[in-house]
């Protein structure tokens, strides 16, 4: 568990072989609920290679000092991706 909003990451190992890697995150909110948004990649087990990146909201709260992963919202593709950032634009201005 992560101690401190930096410390927290989705990459992700099984017998020491990476199956996430986290490309970029950008905190959100920090506090006893912190969000972040990751910009990450899944190993394709056939390939051996990295897939297209994908994006992900989390949301941790921190207890005992310790910050717990409680929800995620995944953004499947760039596509969904654009289409959120278009609508927050036309809803914000």
């Amino acid at each position: 568990m992560a101690s401190t909003v930096e410390e927290i990451t989705i990459n992700y190992s099984e017998d020491g072989v990476l199956l996430v890697k986290e490309l970029d995150k950008e905190i959100l909110s920090k506090g006893a609920w912190t969000t972040i948004l990751f910009r990450y990649q899944d190993l394709d087990r056939k390939t051996g290679e990295f897939g297209p990146e994908k994006f992900s909201i989390r949301r941790y709260k921190k207890s005992n000092n310790e910050y717990r992963y409680q929800s995620k919202f995944n953004i499947s593709s760039r596509e969904q991706a654009g289409k959120i950032v278009e609508t927050l634009k036309r809803w914000i201005e």
